[in-house]
């Protein structure tokens, strides 16, 4: 069993990805993200995004009614069903959800973020929240059926209600109950850059004792990122590699090396 998380840059190459999935001989969960074509689609309709960082430091879009629509067009709409449709050509036979389907992914609603704005700190509620259980019968069910499941957010909070969520935060959620083998995150870089923008600087391992100090010294989205992936090695024992989506093979590249690897 493979997990991939495939990134949701503007870059990332989702033919070669479902090419290479189409090949790999094994289960596996696709979850994705589509955090480009959501703000495509936002400057399209006029509606600006807007951006929480918390008092810890961690960033995160201010998910309102209008940030939620948006979310079920690119995410579990456009984006989920051409990754799909990649899969189907390829002989595979992809299922798309999002995690509110069968509530396959049940988290809780934020009871608030705390934003500083200026001298003054103050709470902020929207419709986001953090994965806290999967739905393990359906989506064995599906796996034990020969499906491939491909999956993004949004999730259902405590009441069933749609609500945004990071995704890596879901593939450890998902890990915590498939304990896969390996966990693949494809992004927008060729994996962890010891100096921002510089591919030549690619740590080739990055030991999980560091995990934690490079976390605090990260900024925006990719902080959350290495709090996730640490939390990943914490819901048991796996191989996670952080590598190049970009490329011509991205999962093949991965699987045979590319990138940094973390266990």
């Amino acid at each position: 069993m493979i997990l991939v998380k495939l990134g949701g840059g503007a870059d990332v190459n989702l033919e070669g990805a479902a090419e290479d999935l189409a090949a790999l001989g094994e289960p596996f969960v696709l979850v994705h993200g589509a955090n480009a074509l959501r703000d495509e689609l936002a400057a399209k309709l006029g509606w600006e995004k807007k951006v929480l960082t918390s008092v810890s430091g961690y960033a995160s879009v201010y998910s309102d009614e209008r940030a939620l629509d948006l979310l079920l067009m690119s995410y579990a709409g456009l984006r989920n069903q051409r990754l799909v449709e990649h899969l189907q050509r390829r002989g595979v036979n992809a299922v798309g959800l999002s995690g509110l389907d069968g509530r396959l992914v049940q988290g809780r609603r934020n009871r608030g973020i705390r934003v500083q704005e200026g001298a003054k700190q103050r709470i902020v509620h929207d419709f986001s929240g953090k994965p806290q259980s999967v739905n393990g019968g359906l989506l064995r069910l599906l796996l034990d059926a020969g499906y491939a499941p491909v999956l993004s957010v949004p999730i259902a909070d405590e009441e069933g209600w749609a609500i945004n969520a990071e995704n890596d935060d879901v593939v450890v959620a998902l890990q915590a109950e498939l304990q896969a083998r390996i966990v693949l995150h494809l992004i927008e870089a060729p994996g962890f850059l010891e100096r921002r923008d510089d591919p030549a600087s690619l740590l080739r391992e990055l030991p999980r004792a560091e995990l934690e100090r490079r976390e605090a010294a990260a900024e925006g989205r990719f902080k959350r990122k290495l709090l996730a992936i640490r939390r990943l090695l914490e819901a048991g024992p796996c191989e996670v590699r952080l590598s190049d989506g970009r490329v011509p093979h991205p999962v093949r590249a991965a699987l045979e090396g590319a990138g940094t690897l973390i266990r």
